[in-house]
Order: structure tokens, then C-alpha cells, then sequence
């Protein structure tokens, strides 16, 4: 395995280090020569589906709160980086890239110890702490936004690897089957709504508001709840006088930006590229307690989104009323979204881990 790459918790870290695998795969590597290291959430089910092998390791982030957990956490790092370690070693790594996530630390430490060269992305504008610490270590620290350069040592701007399929983004294309998918009215303005992976209940809550003050002429929406909260928003889209559809997880989120004429969303790093790379407009409001506010002020500034904080999300409304009613406006911010995007990232990423095998 020449190439380990290391992501782990949330789709933000773990779909960029998928789309940086598929680039290299592009160039001709065999996924044979591609080793993921993860924990237990979702990477251990989305990198063995997009077919590359995966060691899990046992391994938790800091907990916030007083826990016992805590203090088994060196010795689980520990475990983990001789794991890796041993890993790389065996099958000859030469090249690691971590993605952040509680698994990036042993990682690093581990490339280290099997003599690899590391590099690291940032999928955030505001990095974390351990990522801070390992771009000490790592010959490139690759960022998604220019506000992180000046955080992380030997920084580079790519921007977040995307899967291929929104990198070949053509809403034009793909709009009826999209409006279709979701068997939505074809002339009725289109409210995407996005709240993460795991969904975010401050969002969901809003758009209910936005439902009850809608006509059925004037708005549709399609909302992806998370799975947590599926059936409540669920049910409450059964009782709308608009068209209100609901999905708890979607695959193929092309489908999604295509049928929506403006997003509402949390700011994570990845969604944020995603806005960009489809040239939609957004209504934006951040999770502050994670610092997305520094994603949210890329797209914002660039003039592809309104931001809310979440302490004022009674705007939330009136804001996504306001856009609707004015399609010369979205579409005015659809173009400032899409000249921001970076559809070259996957591959600057791949270019350069490969270089590095090969010298």
C-alpha cells in the first residue's frame, strides 16, 4: 500500500479523503495501493463502499464534558498509531495524507515512525487544534479557504476535494430528473434544505415556519432531515399545504442542488464547496459552537450567500421569502457561488501525494 490516507467522523472529512483515493485511481494507481484508517462511524461503511481497503482502529476524540473516557484516550492513541505503524510499515507506505478527524493524530505519528511523507488537508477556514499541530509535521498542509493559510505551516489553497459526480455538476442536465426524483411541480420555485449529515434540528424547525407562510404556487421544498429527525419533520410535511419532501439521507446529492433554486443550510466545510461547485445560492446559518462561521463568510463575502446567525434565525424566513420572489437575484449569487469553486482540488491533491511516492 503506497498511499494511506486517514479520515474519520463526519462526511466532511471522510467524502474529501474518497474524492483525493478516486483522483489517484484516476491517474492510474491501483486500489490496491490505498489503505484508509478510520474508526467506527461512517467511514467504516463509505470507504469500503467506494472500494478501498479499511483498517478500523480503536480510537474517540477528547470528550468535551468530565468523563472516564478520557483518560484511556493516550492509551488508546497509542494502540492506534503502533497499528498503523505497523501497517505501513508491512506493506511499504510511502505517502500519508490525514483528513482530519479524531484518527488524524495517531496517524501522523505513525507516518513518522514508518519514514512516510505526510501531508494533511483542512477542509475548514478556522482549523482545530490537532490539525494545527500536525501541519508542523506535514511537507504541504492542503486548505480549503484562504482565511486557514495563515493558521497552518507550508499551506497550500486547493480548495475541499468533491466526488466526481459534483465536479460534472450541470443543473441544466440534470434539473428534470431531479424535479422528477423528488416529484416536485415543474414551475414552482424550488427550497432546498440541507442541514448535514446527522441534519440540525434549529434548522429543521424553521422550515416549518416558511412552509405555513408559503402558497402552493410560490414554494416547494425538498428537505434533507438526517435520519435522526426524519419521521417528525416527516410528519409534519404530511399536514403542509405546499409541496414539502422529505429524505432522511440522500447518495446522490447532484440530484439534490439540481432541483433547488436556493439552498438552506448549516455553513460545514464540505457543503460550502458544494454550493460553490454548483453554483446555488444560500441561506446559510452557521454552527457557531464548531466555528463554521469562517465558511459561511467565504461564500458570503464572494456574494453567493446570506448569513443568519443562529441567534437571529427569526430572519431565517423572511430572508428565504425575500429570495424566492426574486430570480434575477439567485441568480446573481449562483454565479458569484460558482466562481469561487475549485473543481481541481481532487486532483492537485492526488498530483502531489504522487510526486511524493514516486521521489
Amino acid at each position: 500500500m503506497t498511499y494511506a490516507i486517514a479520515a474519520a467522523g463526519t462526511g466532511g472529512h471522510v467524502y474529501p479523503a474518497i474524492a483525493v483515493a478516486d483522483a489517484l485511481v484516476d491517474r492510474g494507481i491501483p486500489t490496491d495501493e490505498i489503505v484508509f484508517f478510520g474508526g467506527d462511524r461512517m467511514e467504516a461503511e463509505a470507504v469500503p463502499a467506494a472500494g478501498y481497503r479499511f483498517v478500523p482502529v480503536k480510537i474517540h476524540g477528547l470528550r468535551r464534558s468530565l468523563s472516564m473516557e478520557n483518560l484511556e484516550l493516550p492509551g488508546l492513541v497509542w494502540r492506534a498509531a503502533a497499528t498503523m505503524t505497523e501497517t505501513m510499515a508491512a506493506s511499504g507506505t510511502k505517502v500519508v495524507t490525514v483528513f482530519g478527524g479524531y484518527v488524524s493524530g495517531p496517524a501522523a505519528v505513525a507516518a513518522g515512525r514508518a519514514k512516510a511523507t505526510l501531508f494533511l488537508h483542512e477542509q475548514n477556514a478556522v482549523p482545530g487544534l490537532a490539525n494545527r499541530i500536525i501541519s508542523w509535521r506535514a511537507e504541504t498542509s492542503f486548505v480549503a479557504f484562504p482565511a486557514a493559510m495563515d493558521r497552518l505551516r507550508h499551506s497550500r489553497l486547493v480548495g475541499n476535494p468533491l466526488r466526481r459526480d459534483l465536479r460534472r455538476f450541470d443543473r441544466r442536465l440534470l434539473r428534470p430528473e431531479a424535479r422528477h426524483r423528488y416529484d416536485l411541480p415543474a414551475d414552482v420555485p424550488v427550497l432546498g434544505v440541507l442541514g448535514g449529515s446527522l441534519g440540525a434540528q434549529v434548522v429543521n424547525d424553521v422550515v416549518a415556519r416558511i412552509a405555513d407562510d408559503a402558497d402552493a404556487d410560490q414554494l416547494a421544498i425538498v428537505h434533507l432531515t438526517g435520519t435522526a429527525h426524519h419521521d417528525t419533520v416527516a410528519a409534519r410535511a404530511a399536514r403542509s399545504g405546499i409541496t414539502w419532501r422529505t429524505v432522511p439521507f440522500e447518495d446522490a446529492m447532484p440530484m439534490f442542488y439540481a432541483a433547488a433554486d436556493l439552498v438552506l443550510a448549516r455553513a460545514g466545510a464540505v457543503t460550502v464547496s458544494e454550493l460553490a461547485m454548483t453554483a446555488t445560492p444560500a441561506v446559510l446559518v452557521p454552527l457557531e459552537a464548531v466555528g463554521q462561521e469562517g465558511n459561511a463568510d467565504y461564500l458570503a463575502h464572494g456574494g453567493g450567500a446570506v448569513v443568519v446567525p443562529e441567534a437571529s434565525i427569526d430572519r431565517v424566513p423572511v430572508d428565504v421569502q425575500q429570495l424566492m420572489l426574486d430570480p434575477e437575484r439567485r441568480r446573481v449569487m449562483g454565479a458569484a457561488a460558482g466562481a469561487l469553486a475549485r473543481p481541481e482540488a481532487a486532483d492537485v491533491v492526488a498530483a502531489v501525494m504522487a510526486e511524493a511516492a514516486d521521489g
